[in-house]
């Protein structure tokens, strides 16, 4: 069963720990959203602007961890890969649905379900109508994005969800930065994050969570539960104990934890 994140109280702002965290990277299991988190968010996905000391930043941030890092991220494993060539991190994507392991095994925890390709047709027909309306396919998933289209908003909302409530409990609706995601049941960030920690090299270790999104609670969640350490990038309500103020902030804190690490 997906969990429902619950509303938290306001994280606070504690720059000590995060100190303490960047002077022991070895211990920690670090995990990362991407989009509103590592990068800045663009108006389509495929406009994102990765710069290269980013890559090699992650580089480095792996290395002091001993492999202790893993991206937790809606977007798909081949995207990721592209992204941050040459690196091949360990990376859970489509929200847990697709998972890579210290190993190099990829798993697929779901296949298609039959009720995305009628849903496909329907959301490509809005987009039609309504120009400025993404859909990304992800095979697994579907995201319609609406950055460029925000007048949509309310339509969009109640076309998703009645496609989650016409098949018969075999979507989900996710809902993001100024997306609707059409998902299958049974997965989330939090579920990724626990099949990593029962798993080398981050079994034993403290689990730090960084995300933006609310589809990042689920991992606030899950790791609040573990006694981690959970971060929110920006405003707005969360779980997640701590808070940083933007993407510039995230990676200059990884800077620290990199050079902790040497």
């Amino acid at each position: 069963m997906v969990r429902r994140p619950l509303p938290g109280a306001a994280a606070r702002d504690a720059p000590a720990e995060l100190a303490r965290i960047a002077h022991s990277p070895r211990e920690t299991a670090l995990f990362l959203d991407v989009d509103g988190t590592l990068l800045h968010i663009a108006d389509t996905p495929d406009a994102v602007k990765i710069e290269r000391g980013t890559v090699e930043l992650l580089g480095r941030v792996h290395q002091a961890t001993d492999g202790g890092l893993a991206l937790i991220t809606g977007r798909r494993i081949s995207d990721i890969d592209r992204l941050f060539a040459p690196l091949a991190l360990l990376v859970a994507g489509q929200h847990g649905f697709e998972r890579r392991d210290a190993a190099g095994g990829v798993h697929r925890h779901t296949q298609p379900a039959p009720q995305l390709a009628a849903s496909r047709e329907r959301l490509a027909a809005f987009a039609h109508e309504h120009p400025g309306v993404l859909v990304e396919d992800k095979e697994l998933t579907l995201a319609a994005h609406y950055r460029l289209a925000p007048q949509a908003e309310p339509k969009l909302a109640v076309l998703a969800a009645g496609l989650a409530a016409e098949s018969g409990g075999a979507l989900a609706v996710q809902r993001g930065k100024m997306v609707f995601e059409l998902r299958p049941a049974g997965k989330d960030k939090g579920t990724a994050i626990a099949e990593f920690m029962g798993e080398a090299p981050f079994r034993g270790r403290t689990p730090v969570f960084v995300g933006d999104d609310l589809t990042d609670e689920y991992g606030f969640s899950i790791v609040n539960g573990l006694g981690g350490v959970s971060v929110k990038v920006g405003d707005g309500p969360t779980e997640a104990r701590l808070r940083v103020s933007d993407v510039d902030a995230v990676r200059e804190w990884l800077g620290r934890l990199a050079a902790g690490g040497e």
